[in-house]
């Protein structure tokens, strides 16, 4: 399975979900590779500030070739993570063709609602060259209890994309476990942050059977 989490909107938490979903697929003792495609290697970043021994591979290519290079990096691995560009470019594009599936994060707010018009648009280009390409949104860094990050499911629903039933709410354990380059399980195992990553990475399974 290789899962590309894109949006072109930057500041949506990309590499959050990306890292804490390749943790907890790496959890269930299965080989998983993150390619962290964007150039500002946050991905790589988390990789280097870890301590003792890797959870998963990490690498970089920032490159627009990743569709073409995908298959031979990821032969060894039964999943593949792919952390995508927060631009619409041709390392965009790549990131979508070399998918499975692909992840849209969206924060509860109307920038985001709107700002996801364009990523939408690319997977619907790609899905004429591949057609067994899904996608999903994923609302991310929901705000507990306020009435936005209740009705932002409303809002993506004029989209053809559907919305998972998993969310993740913005909590400081996120920020916590990225500086020390662990995911959220590896601080607080039996916390509500774990669990919500626990449930989309189960729901991601379901999408991609």
């Amino acid at each position: 399975m290789i899962v590309g989490v894109l949006n072109q909107k930057g500041g949506v938490g990309k590499t959050t979900l990306a890292v804490n979903v390749a943790a907890s697929l790496a959890r269930r003792g299965k080989r998983v590779l993150l390619v962290d495609a964007d150039p500002q290697g946050s991905a790589l970043d988390w990789a280097a500030s870890r301590d003792g021994d890797p959870l998963f591979s990490v690498v970089g290519l920032p490159r627009a070739t990743i569709h073409k290079e995908v298959e031979q990096l990821g032969k060894d691995y039964d999943h593949v993570v792919i952390d995508g560009p927060p631009r619409v470019t041709e390392l965009a594009r790549s990131s979508i063709l070399a998918s499975d599936l692909v992840l849209i994060p969206v924060q509860p707010s109307p920038y985001d609602i709107w700002a996801a018009e364009e990523v939408v648009s690319l997977v619907e280009e790609a899905q004429v060259y591949k057609e067994t390409l899904k996608a999903v949104f994923v609302i991310n860094r929901k705000i507990a209890n306020t009435a936005i990050g209740r009705d932002v499911g409303e809002a993506l629903a004029s989209y053809s994309v559907p919305t998972l039933q998993a969310s993740v709410t913005q909590r400081v354990v996120f920020a916590e476990s990225a500086a020390q380059g662990k995911a959220v399980y590896e601080i607080d195992p039996n916390g509500p942050a774990a669990g919500e990553i626990e449930a989309l990475a189960l729901e991601i399974l379901e999408v991609v059977k």
